[in-house]
């Protein structure tokens, strides 16, 4: 930085941002490290002397009393150091993070193939493998659920089922001039991010214990883990710099494997780690819950909804985990974009002898959406109309909107609809109309290979269901060089929060980013700290930042008017410097005079989401800061004797607000919308009879890869400032845009049902995998050849 200049007004200084600040393409802090791998997770930490390596005993029973655990061999075999079981936890055997439930190992009762038995701590992880497999196992096999529909017949469930109601559904579904019923299931989804989960466990001073793990929420590790041993919070301290992908996946159950390491640690004095391959990860670890939804559903001849009710049933597993939040959110979005006047919403939360699902990217939301969206396309073909006309008739209104059609099933008024806008914005980009008719036409001259095409919205609730987690912490610190240390409850798991966050602190201050040092997350330096979920992660720790900053500044402002006898007002920190009167003088100068005077350059922030309630035994409130919206356009092509498909083009238009970074952002949205489709198409999880999971590795559980994205892509960021005061008008866009993959699943129905001449529904289930694809075009072709046998609506 320059020394102070003289003899310049503040009038003559340039109105500069920094380049590097708010709204500026910075690219993700650890980008170049990603790419040359110099960016370290936990398993690439330099191993401290005398490591322990752990391995996880697994049951091989969905549902069984253990009979007999005899673990001598185990304890005997050369190398082993410690065989860790249920009886050795000095504390709490639970790791639930909401709702006890969650035994660290099995006590007597297995209830989930891969459920955790014990624990082997050895010098070497084959050493720990070998061993394990030594154990003597006798088990009395239990009758076991191991689907939604055995837990429904069985009235199994996790928790008490909910309900929303609003108007009367009942009696208009009974008045309604056309109705129809159907149900759809929604299979789950495993995260498959690229770093399994991992704990490194150090012993310290007093029984305190370090532990570095890839969790989105390190102070639920460190208050999971305190439970565990029996000591109080502050004898655990919790460190992330980075994780390789969470996606929902690392918000609650990291908490298992750092629990055993803890363990481990605390009983040989040793530092261990638990490090799970990918098998071990996908058997051990929740998915995103499936789903069984059944709609009955009222509506006029234009296809205006006139009373809907939904019963939605979760499979949730063997335990509670975040069953209940993600189920509510279920509740939240089964209205996507549509006024429902009449709706009643149920919700069943599912115990099955299956691992305890958790959160996943969208946290229920995604499940509710792929629902509506089913209903607004069977309507659309009952009533004869493209399925984009009944959707725009079926829109929320506006905020004055005098038939009120603006207030959601649970009472929220929506303030904020933009759809309307996004929608005719899409219409025009993709060429909506034109590709319609082009693609019947293609339809009709083409036997076997058939194009679909869909637009399908979104409209996704910001904030955390669970309100108390609507907050979060920051420390800062200047030092007396000028230099910036950021610290924040967020996790990086790479979308970029820390360089969105460094960005805001950076345009406070009007400094260039390189001057801001983004530090580990961990719960020494902000305690208490929230989940990075929810899409909130911004919003949260970037206000929090923010707030730290703005009390520097008045710090420093106050000082700088006094040391140079001027206004408060003519203070001003600007790209070229600080703003002191006429003069201008370099931050680092000003930094270094406030610290010769004895002022406090080190703050925290705090920041709590306003707004924001809900009842949760009325179904009533205001859970939501604000609505992000988004809406896709997919194209796709099938090939109808083998069920094959591809992706052709997607065009996007979303919302992000006034974007603090529109580079991440758009990485955020073709992110999300792979991740939607591949969800939605290609991810199938597959358990047999007796609860083992069948894809559990990358040869049989199949994500989308590199040839599986449209070939033509077209992202538009719609960037108008959040009409709520988020932190700098920013939107979240997180989860959002994983929902705009549900226009390829409608795509994909729409092709399949020109084989019918777009008379029937063809009732895909989901994932809509190339098998249920064919088959679905092997039912249409039957019902055509013999329509007395029409199987829509049975």
């Amino acid at each position: 930085m320059h020394e102070p200049i003289h003899g310049i007004t503040a009038g003559q200084i340039r109105a500069a941002h920094v380049s590097s600040g708010v709204g500026a393409s910075v690219k993700h802090d650890s980008a170049v490290k990603h790419v040359s791998g110099e960016a370290l997770y936990t398993d690439d930490l330099p191993e401290p002397r005398d490591l322990l390596h752990i391995y996880i005993a697994q049951s091989t029973q969905a549902h069984a009393k253990i009979i007999k655990l005899d673990l001598d061999a185990v304890k005997a075999f050369p190398g082993v150091v410690a065989v860790i079981q249920a009886r050795d936890v000095p504390g709490k055997n639970d790791f639930g993070a909401v709702i006890e439930g969650d035994p660290i190992f099995a006590d007597g009762l297995v209830e989930y193939v891969g459920q955790s038995l014990f624990a082997v701590a050895a010098e070497h992880i084959d050493i720990a493998r070998k061993a394990a497999a030594l154990a003597q196992i006798d088990y009395e096999p239990l009758p076991a659920l191991i689907t939604v529909r055995d837990a429904l017949a069985a009235n199994s469930y996790v928790l008490p089922t909910k309900t929303f109601r609003r108007g009367e559904p009942e009696a208009y579904l009974a008045k309604a001039e056309q109705r129809l019923q159907g149900e759809i299931e929604i299979g789950g989804q495993d995260h498959f991010y690229l770093e399994s989960n991992i704990a490194l466990a150090l012993p310290g001073e007093d029984g305190d214990l370090k532990i570095f793990s890839s969790t989105q929420h390190p102070t639920e590790i460190q208050h999971c883990c305190a439970r565990v041993l029996g000591v109080p919070d502050h004898a655990i301290n919790v460190e992330v710099r980075r994780m390789g992908g969470g996606f929902g996946g690392k918000e609650s159950q990291p908490a298992l494997f750092a629990s055993i390491a803890a363990l481990v640690t605390h009983h040989t004095g040793r530092p261990s780690k638990l490090r799970l391959d990918r098998d071990d990860d996908m058997t051990i670890t929740g998915k995103r819950h499936d789903y069984l939804i059944r709609y009955d559903v009222g509506f006029d001849g234009q296809g205006r909804i006139q009373a809907i009710a939904f019963e939605a049933a979760s499979r949730c597993g063997m335990s509670a985990d975040l069953s209940g939040s993600i189920n509510d959110r279920t509740m939240f979005h089964l209205d996507n974009a549509y006024y429902l006047e009449n709706v009643s919403i149920v919700s069943h939360r599912c115990k099955t002898h299956t691992v305890s699902n958790t959160a996943f990217r969208g946290f229920g939301g995604p499940q509710g959406m792929v629902a509506i969206e089913r209903v607004i396309d069977e309507i659309a073909y009952q009533v004869g109309k493209d399925p984009l006309d009944v959707r725009k008739i079926n829109y929320y209104g506006p905020a004055d909107d005098p038939a009120g059609r603006n207030v959601t099933p649970y009472y929220m008024t929506v303030t904020d609809n933009i759809l309307p806008e996004i929608t005719a914005e899409l219409e025009m980009k993709a060429d909506y109309a034109a590709r319609r008719a082009q693609i019947k036409q293609f339809n009709r001259e083409n036997t076997y290979l058939k194009k679909g095409l869909a637009l399908t919205p979104v409209k996704f609730g910001i904030s955390f269901t669970a309100t108390h987690l609507n907050q979060a912490g920051a420390l800062m610190h200047i030092y007396s060089d000028g230099s910036i240390h950021l610290n924040h409850g967020g996790t990086e798991m790479g979308q970029g929060l820390f360089t969105k966050v460094a960005q805001i602190v950076a345009e406070e201050f009007q400094v260039d980013i390189e001057r801001i040092k983004i530090t580990a997350t961990t719960t020494d330096k902000v305690p208490n700290t929230s989940p990075t979920a929810a899409s909130s992660g911004c919003d949260l720790n970037g206000q929090a930042a923010r707030n730290a900053a703005l009390i520097l500044k008045g710090r420093l402002t106050e000082f700088a008017a006094e040391h140079y006898s001027v206004d408060a007002a003519t203070v001003r920190f600007t790209a070229e410097g600080v703003t002191v009167g006429d003069q201008l003088i370099a931050f680092n100068v000003l930094i270094q005079k406030a610290y010769f005077a004895r002022i406090s350059l080190s703050t925290t922030g705090f920041y709590s989401t306003p707004k924001i309630h809900f009842n949760a035994e009325s179904g009533k409130g205001h859970p939501f800061f604000y609505f992000a919206y988004g809406a896709a356009v997919s194209e796709v092509t099938v090939d109808t004797l083998t069920g094959e498909y591809k992706v052709d083009r997607v065009d996007i238009v979303h919302d992000c607000g006034a974007s603090i970074n529109p580079a991440i952002d758009t990485g955020q949205v073709e992110g999300g919308f792979i991740q939607g489709m591949g969800w939605l198409t290609t991810e199938e999880l597959v358990y047999d009879a007796r609860g083992v999971l069948r894809t559990h590795a990358p040869s049989t559980y199949k994500i989308p890869a590199c040839g599986d994205r449209p070939r033509i892509m077209n992202i538009h960021l719609r960037c108008d400032p959040n009409r709520e005061e988020s932190v700098y008008r920013s939107k979240a866009v997180g989860e959002p845009p994983l929902m705009l993959g549900i226009s390829v699943f409608n795509a994909l129905n729409d092709a399949v049902a020109s084989l019918a001449d777009y008379r029937h529904h063809p009732q895909i289930d989901a994932p809509a995998t190339p098998e249920r694809v064919l088959m679905a075009c092997e039912k249409l072709r039957e019902l055509e050849c013999k329509p007395e046998q029409a199987l829509i609506h049975a």
